[in-house]
């Protein structure tokens, strides 16, 4: 099964994200939640987006990047997966990881670099329409995406609020959620087929 490492969103380390990656390892597969913000969380994206800030996205980078080498050993490869802020930073750090098994995004993307190139197996869930992520930039991020050479899957959930997975926020779309979290572990399946 595959060793996944997922990433919170500005919200910080809720029990939203525990229960993600119990839902995740009672499918058989490892996961890692490093919390990126120390303790930190939020019960309003305001006040979670002025914390992130302060700390700034080259910190949070490097803190992504310090929670994913310790699993890189020996070869092992790994499916890296986020919500929002979490999915920005994992595309990074999966477009930087050439033995990377698998990108899941929920709620987030990150800009690509004009000289991106990747072959992983992309999956995006996304609310439709999205208050941080307009139309044409999803379409764009598709667009520049498979250009880099991924293999990129859409899922887009119209009336749903931007962090529709969290039980706990405003957001939540019980249903969305759970068509959300279907496709996502079909998609890891497929990811372990892949590579048995």
């Amino acid at each position: 099964m595959a060793q996944i490492l997922l990433l919170h969103s500005a919200y910080g380390l809720r029990p939203a994200v525990h229960a993600a990656a119990d839902r995740l390892r009672e499918a058989g597969h490892t996961v890692h939640t490093p919390d990126l913000f120390e303790g930190k969380t939020f019960d309003d994206i305001e006040a979670g987006m002025s914390w992130r800030e302060s700390i700034g996205n080259d910190e949070l980078l490097r803190r992504a990047v310090g929670a994913a080498a310790p699993l890189l050993t020996g070869g092992a490869r790994l499916v890296y997966a986020g919500f929002s802020l979490g999915g920005a930073l994992a595309q990074n750090l999966a477009l930087a990881d050439e033995q990377a098994l698998g990108l899941l995004l929920l709620h987030g993307t990150s800009d690509l670099r004009e000289d991106a190139s990747t072959e992983i197996p992309v999956q995006l869930h996304m609310a439709e329409p999205d208050p941080f992520e307009s139309d044409d930039w999803v379409n764009t991020w598709y667009l520049l995406m498979c250009r880099a050479g991924a293999d990129v899957e859409v899922h887009r959930y119209r009336g749903a609020g931007h962090l529709f997975t969290d039980p706990e926020l405003p957001d939540y779309d019980e249903a969305a959620s759970e068509t959300a979290w279907a496709a996502s572990l079909a998609f890891l399946a497929e990811l372990d087929e892949s590579v048995a």
